[in-house]
């Protein structure tokens, strides 16, 4: 059975009791003498289970996706059809995108007709620069069959620029040909 035990650097951490001493601290001693790691592993399991999501992990709602790859950010604009997508640009060592992004997503809960996209530059580096994404945060504008709308980069303090564009192109509007497209993008 696991008790929950408070650490100083946790909040709180499922330990199983053959883990506790007598003063309810934890002991890490039965994991290191005993001859398989599989306690340990357990351990470290349980440690990673309890973690908070990293900044970037965290979503706003069912209307902020994270985008893995160029066949998922397609996909993602595809089936938007003529809503307003959002796509931010962003690395997980940005200070900049750090600041900005809780704002993000309370804007992303104002709105939810809007759909937006997280793409993580360090992972998608080709279609990053496909797109000419050269600094972060980065913020790309799609619109169904108008295609990109526009880009920019944008920090917390300049905000109200992405405010002002959701203003603009957050309207109701009706669809008139074939769409667009986001450019050349390989696959």
């Amino acid at each position: 059975m696991a008790d929950v035990v408070g650490l100083p650097s946790f909040r709180s951490l499922r330990v199983p009791s053959s883990l506790l001493t007598s003063n309810n601290s934890v002991s890490l001693q039965p994991l290191l003498s005993h001859r398989s790691n599989s306690s340990l592993s357990r351990y470290m399991q349980t440690v990673a289970e309890t973690e908070p999501p990293k900044w970037w992990e965290k979503n706003a709602g069912p209307n902020m996706i994270d985008v893995h790859s160029t066949d998922e950010f397609l996909s993602a604009l595809s089936q938007a059809g003529d809503r307003l997508v959002i796509v931010e640009f962003y690395g997980t060592w940005c200070a900049s995108c750090r600041a900005l992004f809780p704002k993000l997503c309370r804007t992303a809960e104002d709105h939810p007709e809007i759909l937006f996209l997280k793409v993580n530059f360090d992972e998608n580096k080709p279609m990053c620069k496909s797109l000419n994404v050269k600094v972060l945060p980065y913020f790309h504008f799609y619109r169904g069959a108008h295609g990109q709308l526009e880009s920019y980069s944008c920090s917390l303090a300049k905000f109200q620029k992405i405010k002002d564009s959701i203003e603009m192109h957050n309207t109701a509007r009706c669809s008139i040909g074939p769409p667009k497209g986001v450019g050349e993008l390989n696959s």
